[in-house]
């Protein structure tokens, strides 16, 4: 297995009806990074789009990836990319929505539950474990008694897309500050923030 290569997985479902729901803010995440690294997505045999690149000049190799499923079928991708790539799953970064989080909140950690995240539930189970690490970029609870499905496959509100950029921006810090320093470090820079 490649210590120097990590698996970054921007959780969310395909075609341009989803790309600006909450469910996709791992996406918009993983497009940041691309535009970081200077580069394009291209379609992979595993059922993704991807991006090879370095982060930064001799930093860590990363393979961005965008996975070409409904959400709740991301383990299929996500494992077929770790064992093409040959990535141990310590080395797998999810990054997805997370209601338990008050927006414009970034949380990290190494595996732990899915709280009900059936695309982190399926990428369990198909790494065959739970120990993979995960960017929770908080989208907050749905108002009143809307139904978590309906509130996540919903766009941004027109406040919180004026602070979507600045979400997005720090969770793609949290990203590198995760493949760049450890988990104990990133969660010092990024929790304290």
């Amino acid at each position: 297995m490649t210590s120097d290569t990590w698996l970054v997985a921007g959780l969310g479902n395909p075609g341009p009806g989803y790309a600006h729901n909450r469910h996709n803010v791992g996406q918009m995440v993983v497009d940041e990074l691309a535009s970081r690294m200077g580069g394009k997505f291209k379609t992979h045999s595993s059922r993704s789009q991807i991006l090879e690149g370095r982060l930064g000049i001799g930093g860590p190799r990363l393979i961005l990836a965008k996975p070409m499923t409904y959400m709740n079928l991301s383990g299929g991708p996500v494992g077929n990319l770790a064992k093409f790539f040959g990535i141990d799953a310590t080395h797998v970064i999810a990054v997805h929505d997370e209601i338990d989080i008050p927006f414009d909140t970034v949380k990290l950690k190494l595996g732990g539950g899915e709280g009900g995240h059936n695309g982190l539930r399926d990428i369990s189970k198909a790494l065959g474990t739970k120990d993979y690490l995960r960017v929770r970029v908080g989208v907050g609870r749905p108002p009143g008694r809307m139904e978590t499905a309906d509130y996540v496959l919903k766009d941004f509100s027109k406040d919180e897309k004026k602070d979507l950029p600045f979400l997005v921006d720090n969770s793609a810090d949290a990203v590198e500050y995760l493949v760049r320093l450890g988990l104990e470090a990133a969660q010092l820079k990024v929790h304290t923030s």
